[in-house]
């Protein structure tokens, strides 16, 4: 009978590549795992050591950034963070970096890229995935003895080469490749280079490449995808062409040429040649995790913030714009996602600081955070309206909107997050009983695959008979999101081509961990029991649309699962008015929207301030007209 099932099995699996096997080796699981085994389970909370990295030093950097474009016109900046220890992050002090701890970091980086996003792309990008990390953990004590000093110093300044024209989202597809080759006597690797929309590659002088290395003549012994360090005097080498994302301002650019690469420039030595995929899928949490959520929550918190005071100024029809229950509901809007991505960003930081590296969690954030922070940028623009749409100082708005794109674009495309990894690599990886199976059959062992399969039965009855159970809310949705799972994975490999149906469970998926993100987040501070009621309610309620619609669109499942299309109630237009008027006159509320984002002599900063003063008053109408004006230029 086993025998059978075994092969019954085998035929429905998806083929899984070397590459994407790789991925779901490296990393561990976390509540990614405990919310697939329909566990309801609040994080412990965390106690956080003191920052490194004073508060009163970053401002009084950021007070002293002229708001001029970084690059190409200005580089100062570059030069500034790069000396000043913003680079080394990741680095142990014994290599005189300043090592911060992942909440440490996400804050410094919140606070930068709270006054500028180009500035904080520039922080974050040595600060992620690229030459100081992959050093940190896969180069030989030579390399980080030669190496990390001179980054942590300021005196190299990395960047990490993997897309090109034909390699972005299927990073590896069609990756730039190399030979093994004897050159003057010596085993070279002749590489052939052509990348684009490289971070920093324009003013970065080493340079992290992947490349495919082929050893037709077996003279090393090894090929695969492999990382090395080259310098940017490197002969053949071409770095004279920059792109230019969106006009926001930070250094992106080409790296191309003809070169020779030592074994010895391959990170972690010759003994690595091969293992590149694997060295960047353990790393890709840093950018995934921690560096693009922590630029969303800046956005968010800017434009929360901003909007909040903003609001409560400007008047039309003779009353203040937060009178108005059109602009309310747009203002809910406003806090709920960014209330949701600093909850996210607070429970990831821990989780991580913790030593895991959870590859779903950290795609789940990076596609959340980066698509709930552009759409809280959307509705304050409508807010800001016309004060919005134009360019100028007191406009608080524009550099994040036009930045927003690159967001969802980078550090692979939310599309590809979203449809194929969140819930695709998600049911394989975090799934407790799924990969077992997977091995089972890649290994052709039986054995195995019988106590797998015996696992995966027990739990999927177990589950499904806690469907019928008399939980309510979040802690019932867990449990039909993962009995539901159970029968989705009965698709087997169709799942990768039934994007529309991945797609909505990633949603789910996603919008479980953000709730007990929430329920996290309000053990931490306490600002608002009213708050996360409303915003896990409407969470679940979201959910719940969703289920629904993926139990219609399903087939013989129907019949097993149409119990779990539950009638929930929605966000009333009580609630709507209730939640307004808490996140209005709450001050926790707001003091926790305005932590870590940096409010000194600036337009956020005027902005709060016209609320302390006289409405009638001349400095207030000033201040008033000056900031609704934006700015004015000569013809």
């Amino acid at each position: 009978m086993y025998r059978t099932l075994f092969n019954l099995v085998k035929s429905r699996i998806p083929r899984i590549s070397p590459t994407e096997l790789i991925a779901l080796r490296s990393g561990n699981t976390s509540l990614d795992r405990e919310i697939l085994c329909g566990k309801i389970t609040y994080p412990k909370i965390r106690e956080r050591n003191t920052n490194k990295l004073p508060e009163k030093v970053i401002s009084k950097m950021l007070n002293e950034f002229d708001g001029k474009r970084l690059y190409p016109s200005d580089g100062k900046w570059i030069d500034h963070l790069a000396k000043n220890n913003y680079f080394s992050f990741l680095i142990d002090e014994k290599y005189g970096g300043v090592k911060l701890s992942v909440n440490e970091m996400s804050n410094v980086l919140t606070k930068i890229t709270s006054v500028d996003p180009a500035l904080g792309v520039v922080a974050m990008v040595p600060n992620s995935l690229g030459p100081g990390e992959l050093l940190t953990q896969y180069g030989t004590e030579e390399q980080r003895t030669n190496y990390l000093p001179k980054l942590a110093r300021g005196d190299l300044i990395p960047c990490f080469g993997l897309t090109g024209p034909n390699n972005g989202s299927d990073a590896t597809g069609n990756i730039d490749r190399g030979t093994v080759v004897e050159k003057d006597g010596k085993v070279m690797f002749k590489v052939t280079l052509n990348k684009r929309y490289i971070t920093l590659a324009p003013v970065a002088n080493l340079m992290g490449i992947a490349f495919h290395l082929d050893d037709p003549d077996s003279l090393i012994g090894r090929s695969g995808v492999t990382v090395a360090l080259v310098e940017r005097e490197h002969d053949g080498l071409i770095q004279n062409t920059h792109h230019n994302p969106l006009d926001v301002g930070f250094p992106n650019g080409t790296i191309r040429g003809e070169i020779y690469i030592s074994p010895e420039q391959v990170i972690g030595g010759i003994d690595n040649v091969g293992n590149g995929w694997k060295m960047l899928m353990e790393c890709l949490s840093a950018g995934r995790g921690i560096s693009l959520p922590a630029t969303a929550n800046a956005s968010s918190k800017v434009a929360a913030f901003g909007i909040h005071n903003y609001i409560q100024v400007r008047e039309q029809f003779g009353m203040p714009l937060s009178n108005m229950e059109a602009i309310q509901k747009k203002y809910n809007n406003i806090i709920y996602n960014t209330w949701i991505i600093q909850s996210a960003v607070a429970l990831t930081n821990d989780i991580l600081d913790d030593g895991n590296s959870p590859a779903v969690l950290s795609a789940i954030m990076k596609e959340q955070c980066t698509e709930r922070g552009r759409t809280v940028l959307n509705e304050a623009m409508d807010i800001h309206a016309g004060s919005g749409i134009c360019v100028g100082d007191n406009n608080f708005l524009e550099k994040y909107y036009r930045s927003a794109p690159i967001g969802i674009t980078v550090e692979g495309s939310n599309t590809l997050t979203r449809s194929l990894i969140i819930f695709g690599q998600g049911l394989n990886k975090s799934h407790p009983y799924i990969f077992p199976l997977l091995e089972s059959i890649m290994n052709d062992n039986l054995d195995k695959f019988k106590t797998a399969f015996n696992n995966i039965v027990g739990h999927s009855i177990s589950l499904y008979t806690k469907t019928f159970s008399f939980s309510k809310g979040l802690e019932q949705q867990i449990i039909d999101f993962a009995a539901l799972t159970n029968f989705i994975a009965l698709r087997g490999g169709a799942i990768k081509r039934e994007q529309m149906l991945s797609g909505d469970m990633a949603d789910i998926f996603s919008n479980l961990y953000l709730a007990l993100a929430v329920h996290y987040y309000h053990q931490q501070n306490e600002a608002s029991g009213m708050l996360t009621s409303y915003v896990v309610k409407r969470l679940v309620y979201e959910n719940q649309i969703t289920m629904n619609r993926i139990i219609d669109n399903l087939g013989f499942e129907y019949v097993f699962l149409m119990h779990l299309k539950r009638n929930i109630s929605g966000i009333t237009y009580d609630d709507e008015r209730i939640f307004f008027n808490e996140s209005m006159s709450n001050p926790n509320i707001i003091a926790e929207i305005k932590k870590n984002i940096h409010v000194e002599k600036n337009v956020l900063e005027e902005l709060e301030r016209i609320n302390t003063l006289d409405p009638s008053s001349d400095e207030h109408r000033n201040l008033t007209q000056k900031i609704i004006g934006v700015a004015e230029y000569a013809n």
